[in-house]
């Protein structure tokens, strides 16, 4: 609904969500875990679309998806244990959230075109407005935040 200083009140047929959409996986680093995460993700970007009006182009719709392939492919490759992927969206942003049970945080190397490996946390700082690691007392949390703009 819309509300003018005067009073007024005018239904649009419907209202604007309060609290950003939030979902949240769980995975055991099984053969596939990566392409569910992934379908996942893509589902949750669909919701989006429908209960925020999220605007969501085909390359961010992308950025995304890569954003969460190469964050769940490190928490596979580097922790001990499952992982669980959450995912919170409005129609301005998606912050892409991993934890798993390691608690070594993410290194960052030097671009390097020749280096044959070890560029997912490059692309994800290239893809994403912010990014931050910590430790959490079950291992460690990475953090991702894409804004949804005018590059579509």
């Amino acid at each position: 609904m819309i509300e003018y200083l005067d009073g007024a009140v005018i239904p649009t047929g419907f209202d604007v969500p309060v609290e950003p959409l939030r979902r949240a996986a769980h995975y055991t680093g099984e053969p596939g875990s990566i392409a569910e995460a992934r379908s996942f993700a893509a589902d949750f970007l669909g919701r989006l679309r429908t209960e925020w009006c999220a605007a969501i182009g085909d390359r961010t719709e992308e950025e995304v998806l890569l954003v969460v392939s190469e964050l769940v492919t490190n928490a596979d490759r580097h922790s001990n244990g499952p992982y669980i992927l959450e995912l919170e969206g409005t129609d301005a942003a998606v912050v892409v959230t991993v934890y798993d049970s390691s608690a070594t945080l993410p290194r960052r190397f030097p671009r390097d075109p020749e280096r044959v490996g070890r560029h997912g946390l490059e692309i994800v700082h290239v893809l994403a407005h912010e990014v931050a690691a910590e430790r959490v007392p079950v291992g460690k949390r990475v953090r991702a935040v894409l804004g949804f703009g005018a590059k579509d």
